[in-house]
């Protein structure tokens, strides 16, 4: 538990004085009417009111106490703290174009790919972990992060037609480049995955891979889909109708942007062929991160706040009764 104004607590030192102040006065009290000889009182039975004389006092004193307490604001939190762990830093650049649609993979290439792709971060739990998606442009999806479980939720909800369609493999590739640019890592990884050939986009793939050679960043090529021709599912009059669609993907293109990096070209003509990818990710050289990690506060006064509006009731009920002085 911590205080979020812990600067309170020096009202306690206003105690010391109250205290004295109501020691003394209780002196001057004391009845001036003296008995010459109280010893044949001295085996009779006290009231229980001897014992209670002092309760008001004691409760006022333990609701002050309680009070300052809530103005501290008492919380429950573990608070901020850095930690190292051992892992790297790892982009991933998955093509959503149209053509991911073709079911030569099942459910479809998009939906394997998702599914390998969440198997990979779980299997990867201590790698810093982005995602940059790309059609006919590109866009992040989500930076750089330690944070798996919002990695995952957000992997559920890609899907096909959330950017222009095309496919600028290009495009793709440099803006996972530029999240990784910055990186202290060792190990700086890319895994691209496209069912095509690039179609789109203002950087070719080659210049995005000298770029990422520059920086040091490996790459790794996925090349999905079957051989001949794939089922692909069209719309046509409000109904869903399937067509086999040439495969057509530019392996040369793909194989060229692994070698410039030092990486390698995977060809995935199946979702078990799809995650030998692991494989190669596993070998590469780890790297200590510096993680922050954050525990959510919560205000945790409410109990002090009722534990004093109970001592302060209390003390009000006993001085104006069993206690309650006649003047």
């Amino acid at each position: 538990m911590v205080f979020a104004n812990i600067e309170y607590f020096l009202l306690l030192l206003l105690l010391i004085p109250y205290i004295i102040w109501y020691i003394l006065n209780r002196r001057k009290n004391e009845a001036t009417l003296q008995v010459s000889d109280a010893r044949v009182y001295a085996h009779t039975p006290k009231s229980y009111k001897n014992y209670l004389l002092h309760a008001p006092f004691t409760l006022r004193i333990i609701a002050l106490i309680l009070i300052i307490i809530v103005l501290a604001r008492p919380q429950t939190t573990d608070s901020w703290r850095n930690s190292e762990i051992e892992g790297i830093d790892i982009m991933l650049a998955i093509d959503i174009s149209a053509s991911m649609l073709a079911e030569d993979l099942k459910p479809n290439r998009l939906e394997a790919a998702k599914d390998v792709a969440a198997e990979f971060i779980n299997g990867r739990p201590n790698d810093n972990i982005g995602i940059t998606l790309f059609a006919g442009e590109s866009f992040t999806q989500c930076p750089l992060t330690v944070d798996h479980a919002v990695l995952l939720n957000l992997i559920k909800n890609i899907k096909c037609g959330m950017i222009q369609d095309g496919t600028a493999i290009g495009m793709g590739l440099t803006n996972a480049v530029a999240h990784l640019k910055e990186s202290k890592a060792k190990s700086k990884v890319i895994i691209l995955l496209t069912d095509g050939v690039n179609n789109a986009g203002d950087i070719s793939p080659m210049t995005a891979a000298e770029i990422a050679k520059k920086f040091g960043i490996r790459v790794y090529t996925i090349g999905v889909g079957g051989n001949g021709t794939a089922p692909t599912p069209i719309q046509v009059g409000g109904t869903t109708q399937y067509i086999n669609v040439p495969v057509e993907l530019d392996e040369k293109m793909l194989t060229d942007i692994a070698a410039t990096t030092e990486g390698n070209y995977f060809r995935a003509t199946s979702t078990s062929k799809l995650k030998s990818v692991y494989e190669q990710i596993d070998k590469l050289e780890k790297t200590k991160l510096n993680v922050k990690e954050f525990s959510k506060r919560e205000e945790d006064y409410h109990w002090y706040a009722f534990a004093a509006l109970c001592c302060l009731l209390l003390e009000v009920i006993l001085r104006n009764s069993i206690l309650k002085k006649i003047p």
